[in-house]
């Protein structure tokens, strides 16, 4: 199959899956938190400000983290990042269910289990298998890799969508940190051979320069912009779809299972992206992901609210729901090289998480104040247009096509 001609080895097979199954279990669950907000702030009494203000400052976190974990991973190998990271998210996961103040919410469940996630996310699990691999099969592995974490949003979200009826929103909790628990001995494996990269005397003045040159580059910071409403778009989506499906008049089983299709044609969506920057520049196929976006908005904001409404909004949503990493991720790797793309690439996911936040944020003033969530999807179609147009003018080198011998 020439989608996956690249992965030609079984070690390669091997190392793609395990880091998809970690990826499936740590970022399957965060992608369906979603699903809490209801019967926490019933439980609870915060309220949904309260409660998106601490999911903002998760979707904050888990961006901060990013470069933070990336220079760790560079300078000390995967292994105790990902390892400290994945402990640090089932702490904070075990811990929200006790928590009844905002405070407490905003470290156990804005804190603790964003920075978790954060460490254990694409940027560190991509270096961790790229050093078991050649570089020819990288572009498809991290498709693989990435479609990993839709495949865990499409199998947790309906499994804890019904655990939360049958058992409450606390035991679910507590389920779900005993499933990543079963990830440990997964990353043993992953990490057995892996390494911090070599410490050989950089001639190009190392991660400080290089992250101030990135910084001066036009074509980064665009990419950071358009990377900035992804985050926007994604984090209101996965903190107020299920109260958006609620104010619908339809039940929390359509809103799992929406989430959960999502997922699911994320892992077609990832597979073809990580295909398509080997055929097309990377600009482009972001700017028909972003410009996709706002068209598939308009639509469902003129169909009726019926359950196969939102199957089909969650399918269409889900082709691009975090595929857009994969041609961030190349061009990062295009514009600086690899030396340094867990940091830069960090950084860009940091923007993309700025966005997040308020995306978590606003969507709960808007509810607060409106009782809908029309102003915010106005909001998403103009940010995904924007984003679509200024990925445009990014300086990306044409793709070089191998003519057959």
């Amino acid at each position: 199959m020439k989608l996956f001609s690249s992965m030609n080895h079984p070690g390669v097979w091997i190392t793609t899956l395990m880091a998809a199954t970690f990826y499936m279990i740590t970022m399957g669950t965060r992608q369906s938190m979603g699903l809490y907000v209801g019967p926490l702030n019933t439980d609870t009494g915060l309220g949904i400000v309260s409660i998106s203000l601490a999911m903002a400052i998760g979707q904050f976190a888990w961006g901060a983290i990013q470069p933070i974990a990336g220079a760790f991973a560079d300078k000390f190998g995967p292994r105790p990042v990902l390892l400290t990271g994945l402990l640090i998210l089932v702490l904070g996961t075990v811990l929200t269910p006790f928590v009844s103040s905002q405070l407490g919410l905003i470290i156990a469940l804005g804190l603790l289990t964003a920075i978790g996630a954060g460490a254990c996310s694409f940027t560190v699990l991509l270096g961790a298998a790229a050093q078991r691999m050649p570089a020819t099969s990288r572009g498809t592995a991290s498709g693989i890799i990435n479609a990993g974490g839709s495949f865990g949003q499409f199998v947790f979200a309906p499994i804890i969508g019904k655990l939360i009826q049958w058992v409450g929103w606390m035991s679910t909790m507590w389920s779900m940190a005993a499933v990543m628990l079963l990830a440990i001995p997964l990353l043993n494996r992953l990490t057995s051979d892996t390494h911090a990269p070599s410490k050989a005397p950089d001639s190009e003045g190392g991660l400080k320069k290089a992250v101030s040159d990135a910084m001066r580059n036009p074509s980064y910071l665009l990419l950071h912009l358009g990377f900035f409403a992804c985050g926007f778009h994604i984090a209101f989506l996965v903190t107020h779809f299920p109260t958006e499906v609620g104010l619908c008049g339809l039940s929390p089983t359509v809103a799992s299972w929406s989430l959960a299709l999502i997922g699911l044609a994320n892992i077609v969506g990832s597979l073809f992206a990580g295909s398509f920057v080997n055929v097309y520049r990377s600009k482009y196929v972001l700017a028909t992901m972003y410009g996709s976006r706002a068209l598939l908005i308009a639509l469902y904001l003129v169909a009726p609210k019926t359950e196969w409404t939102f199957y089909a909004f969650g399918v269409g949503l889900g082709l691009t729901w975090l595929s857009t990493v994969i041609p961030t991720a190349a061009l990062v790797g295009k514009l600086f090289g690899v030396r340094y793309l867990a940091t830069l690439f960090g950084l860009t996911l940091l923007s993309h998480q700025i966005g997040g936040f308020l995306g978590a944020y606003l969507g709960g003033l808007v509810f607060e104040a409106q009782g809908d969530y029309q102003w915010m999807w106005w909001a998403d179609i103009a940010l995904s247009a924007m984003a679509a147009l200024i990925n445009l003018p990014i300086k990306e080198a044409p793709i070089v096509k191998l003519q057959p011998a």
